[in-house]
């Protein structure tokens, strides 16, 4: 049995106390890492640094003890790697070149080329795979298909992925051969991670939510199906966790149809009713709110305790629902690994 927790949970362990770790923990919040992206110069320059993106992914472990590390990128390194422009506006976030034509698709590159790009990302998970402690799980991890397109269709991050809902509605088969790309590429991304070091990887959804019914089942469940089954038929035994966010009700079976073995939870649902609808079949990772690590205090401790007492008794992987926000204090973080820890 491996003495990593996380690992033990993904394979189905109820633990007495679980693993955490936090999404974003490496991030803007933590005094070091701005030290650290300054001296990179711009966030691009600090994904594609292996031996800066690795010291940002290795800060949160020193400070904190998190029983897994994810290494440090962003989900539109691949949209770059298929040969789309990418940039970073400051307090605006993300720009991409747009996919809404043919002739913007017929641009990109095949999915077996963006390792030339993204060669520095593997890099890291090599120097990670050194430095971590032996107890610290490595997480990989990429943008779901879904999440990715809808980046590439609107240029930027949008409140209602409308562009891309748009582009699916008025050219579906440019649409869904858009998807075909994203998925085939992330495959090779993913296993490249894992044949680099990566333990576990995750798959991040963060808009499945925007997708209703048929749409939902096929741009969300069957994308990640796909590339669950490929990296498991490439690399057996790997464990997978996936992050359909604000799914609702089809987190209910997104386990068994898509071959995760841990799904994550954002904090728009209750614990006590994970327990009851998700964790008989898979782990379940989450769903502490975001909101806590900058407010603190007994509502904090009080929403640990429920979620560590709703999710014992199965496996589970604490987290938070969302990612952690730049303006949280590393206080509240201790305090919040502290309580689920008993210490």
């Amino acid at each position: 049995m491996s003495e990593k927790t996380i690992l033990r949970a993904l394979a189905g362990e109820r633990l007495p106390t679980p693993p955490i770790w936090m999404m974003r923990q490496a991030g803007r919040y933590l005094p070091e890492y701005r030290a650290t992206r300054e001296k990179a110069g711009d966030f691009l320059s600090l994904c594609y640094n292996p031996e800066l993106a690795a010291e940002v992914t290795l800060q949160p472990i020193r400070r904190f003890g998190f029983d897994g590390a994810i290494l440090f990128a962003d989900i539109l390194l691949v949209p770059q790697a298929l040969g789309a422009d990418l940039w970073f506006v400051t307090g605006e976030g993300p720009r991409l070149s747009t996919v809404t034509r043919q002739e913007d698709f017929d641009k990109l590159g095949p999915a077996a080329d963006v390792h030339e790009t993204l060669s520095p990302i593997y890099e890291t998970v090599r120097i990670l795979s050194r430095a971590l402690p032996s107890e610290t799980t490595l997480i990989g991890f990429a943008g779901a298909p879904w999440t990715v397109a809808t980046y590439m269709i609107a240029g930027r991050g949008t409140p209602d992925q409308g562009p891309a809902h748009a582009l699916k509605a008025e050219n579906r088969p440019l649409f869904e051969a858009l998807l075909d790309r994203i998925t085939a590429a992330t495959i090779e991304y993913l296993s490249a991670q894992v044949e680099a070091g990566a333990e576990c990887v995750k798959l991040f959804d963060s808009w499945a939510g925007s997708l209703h019914g048929a749409d939902f089942d096929a741009y969300a469940l069957e994308p990640a199906r796909r590339v669950i089954a490929e990296l498991k038929a490439r690399h057996p035994g790997l464990p997978v966790i996936a992050f359909p966010r604000e799914a609702r009700e089809h987190y209910i079976g997104f386990a068994q149809a898509t071959g995760a073995d841990c799904v994550a939870i954002d904090d728009s649902v209750e614990a006590a009713w994970a327990a009851e609808h998700i964790q008989p079949h898979a782990c379940v990772q989450g769903n502490l709110a975001s909101r806590h690590m900058v407010t603190g205090g007994a509502d904090l401790v009080a929403d640990t305790k429920r979620i560590v007492k709703a999710l014992s008794g199965g496996p589970h992987i604490f987290n938070l629902g969302h990612g952690i926000t730049p303006d949280a204090d590393p206080a509240n973080v201790q305090l919040m690994i502290d309580t689920v820890r008993g210490d």
